[in-house]
């Protein structure tokens, strides 16, 4: 017989995205079998009643409880997921029910974490949850985040973030990688690595780890650009420079530097660095190559620049790149 848990809540909406609302239940009900029942989580979803709830796949999930009911019990993790709405061109904007955000507030006051998944973030942001705080969240709505709420310190790279009592995660499928970390915190490493194995996962993927690749950055909105952007990716293996740049593009080192900040919100060597970790990834995943040779394929020309650009970018190493995420044998 298993003795009771630690109480979940996970917040319902008409809207709500499916994964964010049944993967961090997933790896909480593994811990059970993990650890023969000795402890674990009591997951409750939770809505303004208990009529069904329409995901944005279109499922419908029955609530466990109405917010009124678990307001009146003590809650370990309030868990938030969120919600995104189309524009019609292809982007996406976080959206969240004042309603739904007046409860998020009152049931954080009796909780003793707070998690958002993915664009939940907004819903803690709305409920004055996040600020001053550090806080992540799907990398599309990022932008949105920081401009709605500048007492935030938006970070739109790292899978989750933990600041204090509260966590903020990025990506739809990065809620696993949340799950976990909360399980590691309660339980130890050793019990959430088994719980990995489990769902055929790695672990851990590090919260620092970057959600970004050079693929998911928007397209420019200039030829000129466009243009830097494909010759950079030829020429990665060559010492490449403002100076170079600045010539290839027929403009000044300053006015190089503007374009890049104004297009691509970086700095030209900030980019560089970051196409070629990029495709150090790719030979790290699907080669044999040595540190030394990719290094220089890559123009690090150095192990230990190739190094210092993963813990940078990343937050691990290559070698440890390489053993969780190889895919060839």
């Amino acid at each position: 017989m298993s003795t009771p848990g630690r109480l979940v809540v996970v917040v319902l909406f008409d809207g709500v995205d499916l994964l964010d609302v049944t993967g961090p239940p997933e790896v909480f009900s593994l811990l059970r079998r993990e650890v023969g029942g000795a402890a674990g989580y009591d997951v409750v979803l939770a809505a303004e009643t208990t009529d069904p709830v329409t995901t944005s796949a279109g499922v419908r999930i029955l609530p466990d409880a109405t917010f009124e009911e678990v307001a009146g019990r003590s809650i370990d993790t309030l868990l938030v997921p969120g919600a995104v709405e189309a524009d019609g061109q292809g982007r996406v904007r976080a959206v969240s029910d004042p309603a739904v955000v007046g409860r998020v507030k009152a049931l954080a006051g009796r909780a003793r974490r707070v998690a958002s998944v993915c664009v939940g973030a907004h819903v803690l942001a709305d409920a004055g949850l996040l600020d001053g705080k550090r806080a992540t969240t799907h990398w599309s709505t990022a932008r949105q985040l920081a401009a709605e709420h500048p007492s935030i310190e938006v970070d739109a790279d790292p899978i989750f973030i933990r600041d204090q009592d509260v966590w903020t995660g990025a990506g739809i499928s990065a809620c696993l990688d949340l799950s976990l970390a909360l399980v590691a915190d309660d339980f130890g490493e050793s019990v959430a690595l088994r719980i990995a194995r489990q769902l055929v996962m790695y672990l851990k993927r590090p919260g620092g780890q970057s959600q970004f690749s050079v693929p998911l950055e928007p397209v420019s909105t200039t030829r000129r650009v466009e243009d830097l952007r494909h010759h950079i990716t030829r020429s990665l293996a060559e010492p490449l420079t403002v100076t170079d740049l600045a010539a290839h593009a027929h403009v000044s080192e300053r006015q190089l530097t503007r374009i890049f900040k104004t297009e691509l919100g970086t700095t030209p060597a900030a980019y560089i660095e970051s196409a070629r970790v990029e495709v150090a990834r790719h030979h790290l995943e699907s080669t044999d190559a040595t540190l030394e040779r990719i290094a220089s394929a890559c123009g690090f020309h150095t192990t230990d620049t190739l190094i210092r650009a993963f813990r940078r970018r990343l937050d691990t190493t290559p070698t440890e790149y390489r053993n969780r995420f190889r895919t060839s044998p």
